[in-house]
This record gives structure tokens, sequence and C-alpha cells, in this order.
């Protein structure tokens, strides 16, 4: 069963991420298997993530996608290079990558050290690999209309899962995207485009925010401002999506943090007709659908090459 037809309870009022990623991972174990039947394969999908340097954070984000990866049975390899890596070598790998026909997702996990040209690595992954969904050519594809990329990026990609999967209509709708980043806010506002929202970007420097945003049927923040979204910024009955994962000092926690999203929560949930909690909305899902876009490519082997 395709993860579109799967239907959600209707009864509650929170947008549960981590429900709809497990359901959503469970049917991709069923799509291999099916896909390894269908074209008689022994082959696995492949996952390759290529990176710089000992970050911790970028540490624990790629055991988090190797953990999603293994229980999938998506074979999954880390390319890891030092922080004085050259360009040209960093360029070279992604090229052996980009022609090896097993590996079917590559990620390039950021940031890259500074004496490295983001935009030229991302460029160098090629468009039908780039499970990311950065490189300028899907970005260009999901921006035009009549166009389809190969990848879009997961985060926004796993918001229009949730409102699909939660049955929110899209079309004639009022979206509101707070943030305009490459990654999140200008992919998410594009994606509402093409199910024919009106859509209203807002930024650091937009005038007037509240009131634009108290006119929204779908409230979508990315700003990375703990508790920037208050109750009077918000109408009754509005659907609110918080993309915000912050860490704000909170001595009560073993840890000395506390994970918060963009929203103030509580007195916003009391107006909301759904709302996403954080953590555990649309964080789970962002990984999830990293995983769909890994199949999505292993599949698509198949199919092109008996063309």
């Amino acid at each position: 069963m395709r993860f579109s037809k799967l239907m959600s309870d209707p009864s509650t009022k929170i947008i549960d991420g981590k429900l709809v990623s497990e359901k959503l991972k469970s049917s991709l174990i069923s799509r291999i298997s099916d896909i390894k039947h269908t074209y008689r394969t022994n082959q696995s999908p492949g996952l390759a993530v290529v990176m710089v340097g000992d970050r911790k954070d970028s540490d624990t984000y790629v055991r988090m996608k190797q953990l999603s990866a293994e229980k999938l049975g998506i074979n999954f390899k880390l390319h890891k290079h030092p922080c004085n890596v050259t360009e040209k070598e960093l360029l070279l790998s992604i090229d052996v990558l980009n022609n090896d026909r097993n590996v079917h997702g590559i990620i390039v996990q950021l940031p890259l050290p500074k004496h490295i040209d983001k935009k030229n690595i991302i460029s160098k992954v090629s468009i039908t690999k780039d499970v990311d969904g950065f490189n300028e050519l899907n970005i260009g594809n999901l921006a035009l209309e009549g166009y389809s990329p190969h990848f879009s990026p997961c985060t926004p990609k796993g918001v229009m899962e949730l409102l699909r999967y939660y049955n929110v209509p899209i079309t004639g709708k009022h979206c509101v995207v707070l943030g305009k980043s490459n990654i999140v806010g200008l992919p998410m506002s594009l994606m509402l485009l093409k199910e024919n929202a009106t859509v209203t970007i807002c930024n650091q420097l937009s005038e007037r925010e509240s009131e634009i945003t108290r006119d929204a049927d779908i409230l979508i923040s990315a700003t990375g401002v703990p508790g920037l979204v208050k109750e009077d910024w918000v109408k009754e009955g509005v659907v609110v999506i918080d993309i915000g994962i912050n860490s704000v000092t909170d001595s009560t926690r073993k840890k000395g943090y506390r994970i918060v999203g963009d929203v103030d929560y509580y007195p916003v949930s009391q107006k909301a007709r759904l709302i996403t909690p954080v953590p555990g909305g649309v964080g789970p899902m962002t990984v999830a659908m990293l995983m769909m876009s890994v199949v999505d490519s292993y599949e698509r082997h198949f199919t092109t090459s008996m063309d």
C-alpha cells in the first residue's frame, strides 16, 4: 500500500510525526521487498553520506540516518574526510559515488568547512541521486510549473505528507511560511504553490508579521526563534506546523536544556485545529522522507534500466 493511502485518526488535535514516520518506514520495508521480487534482484537500496570533519552535531545526525537506513534494509556507507580535505578531492569522491550503481542516494552532510564552496559540492551530486533535493536543477524543477524534480528537500516534503495524512485541505487556502531558507522555507512555499495554495512568505524584515499570520489557514514556521509565534498571532481553527528545533536553558532538566519550537505551544494549541509538537512533530518525518527518496531512487534504477 502506498503511504498516501494510509488514513489518520480524525479525532486527534496533535499531528503526531513520530507515528506517521513509523507507518511510512514500515511501508518502505514492504516496498523494498516488492521491488526485489518484481525485478528478481538481491541488490538492496544504497545510501552514501559524504562528511567532512568531526562535528558532534553532524555525527549525531549521520548516526540517526544510519540507524534508520539499516532498520529498513538500506545499505549505508559513510565517506568521511578530514577537515583539510581539498575541494578537488571532495568533488572526485562525489564523482565516484555518482557512477556507483550500488549507490542510489547521496547526501553531503552540512555544514562544510569554510575553504570548501558548498554550491560547487552540492551541484556535483547527480540530480538522480540527490536525495536531499538541494541540487539547483532539482530546486529549479520544483519551482517551474509543469516540471517535477527528481527529489525535493526532505523537511518540507515531510510537512506535505503530514498535511495529506491528516486530510488538511491545501488548495485555495492561505498558507503563511515564516522563514525563507533554501533548505526549508523556500521549497516549502514552492510545494504549497504547486498545490494551488495562496502563499505568503515572511522573513525577519517583514512588516506587520503578526497581522499576516492571523490570516493564515495554515501557518508553517521555520525561523529558529524559540516561542516566536504567540497566541495572538493565530486565528481560531488554524493548522500550525512548527519546524523549529531550538535548544533553551532549563535547569530542571538533566542535560540543562530542553528542545522547543518556534511556537509558544500551549496557548497556541488552544486555538489551533491541528498542531505539531516539538519534539515529535516534523523532526521524525525528515529522516523518514529521506529514506523514502532513497527507495524512490532505488526503484527508478530498475524501471529506467528496463526502458
